[in-house]
């Protein structure tokens, strides 16, 4: 039996759900895998992350356990492809690709069932990537433990920047870790006429950004890099009164957990600045949750790139980082591995509605992951 890898992904494409409720796609999934399980498998449900499926196929002379995951989770964003086989959730799309990564780990998962594998294989199909950090759950809940102990983790994304089928790669790093900041400035309202007698938090809000976009061009290494971009503020209700509130939301990207660290003090030092110049109350929330910097593994990452390179059935390339964020950099702040790219082709930018991946990747991608599963699993350590 051989699944038709188009129809799974159309189907999928058609039920994407938000982080932590995957439920349709998690009982589509099962349903495929119910189709090929054999003697070899066995499927596991953790009560920590219920819509998550781990598969376990093993190996023929086992040394090690490797893991090989895949997010589920879509996107709340209205679909404008105008593809026959478009969302049918209103307001949620797979704009990220999840879809193609679950089918191509379906397709992975197919072919080790059929050709049973070395080494252990598990299979993680993961939700909650876009948000609440699915990873992070799994890996904190111990779920790659005892019987399902991970030695070395892989994982793809996918990108519209490659040709489809193109596999990418760099190290050290992959994609950037990423951290939400939210920041409330408190003072007094008034009235715009008598500005002495309230404290207005509009102009204390402007020096604070202004203060803070000082922090990447005077306090990060150039050579390393990172971003602070605040992209949201709220504040006041009319033109004539002055604001005693503003609400300011943002986001830090660095390449290094250093990195993000510096960042997130500086932050903090300076609205403790503001709070005394302004006599003002700066509340300050920063919350990084899973998504540290996905760091690859030198030793396993260099064994993927030369492997991928000497192949040549693989259109392979090296990549630059990326200041996306992913929760797979929790798995490999824990567990030595790589994540990769898998090119989709020249379709719109990932997470927009008219995002329409060419599916001509999957196969391609399942022939050259593969191929490496199976060399990694003959390699000495």
């Amino acid at each position: 039996m051989t699944l038709d890898l188009i129809a799974v992904r159309r189907h999928l494409h058609q039920i994407p759900e938000l982080a932590m409720h995957e439920s349709q796609t998690h009982q589509y999934l099962l349903e495929l895998i119910n189709e090929f399980t054999t003697d070899n498998m066995e499927v596991f449900i953790p009560e920590q992350l219920p819509t998550a499926i781990l598969v376990k196929v093993k190996g023929s002379n086992s040394s090690k356990s490797i893991g090989y995951r895949c997010d589920m989770d879509a996107l709340p964003v209205s679909e404008k492809t105008g593809l026959e086989f478009s969302s049918k959730h209103d307001d949620v799309m797979h704009a990220c690709g999840h879809d193609i990564h679950m089918t191509v780990a379906i397709g992975l998962l197919e072919h080790f069932a059929q050709h049973q594998p070395v080494d252990d294989l598990i299979f993680f199909f993961q939700p909650a990537e876009e948000s609440e950090s699915g990873a992070k759950v799994a890996v904190d809940s111990n779920l790659f433990s005892g019987d399902w102990h991970v030695d070395e983790f892989y994982g793809l994304h996918d990108t519209p920047e490659l040709p489809a089928g193109t596999i990418g790669c760099c190290y050290p790093t992959l994609f950037a870790g990423t951290s939400e900041v939210d920041i409330t400035l408190i003072g007094k309202s008034g009235h715009a006429a008598y500005p002495h007698q309230a404290n207005d938090m509009v102009v204390a809000s402007a020096m604070l950004i202004t203060q803070l976009q000082t922090i990447v061009s005077r306090n990060v290494d150039p050579i390393q890099g990172a971003v602070l971009t605040f992209g949201q503020i709220n504040g006041g209700t009319i033109r004539n009164v002055i604001a005693g509130r503003v609400d300011i939301k943002g986001t830090i990207r660095g390449l290094n957990q250093e990195m993000i660290q510096t960042v997130k003090t500086r932050i903090i030092e300076i609205c403790k600045g503001i709070e005394v110049g302004f006599n003002c109350q700066v509340k300050v929330d920063i919350n990084q949750g899973g998504y540290y910097p996905v760091n690859n593994n030198q030793k396993l990452t260099d064994r993927f790139m030369n492997f991928m390179q000497a192949n040549p059935d693989v259109d392979f390339t090296v990549t630059m980082p990326a200041m996306t964020g992913e929760d797979f950099g929790y798995i490999l702040h824990h567990f030595d591995g790589t994540m990769f790219w898998l090119g989709v082709g020249n379709t719109s930018a990932l997470h927009t509605d008219t995002f329409n991946p060419d599916e001509s990747c999957i196969e391609k991608g399942i022939n050259a992951i593969s191929s490496f599963l199976e060399f990694e699993m003959r390699e000495d350590d």
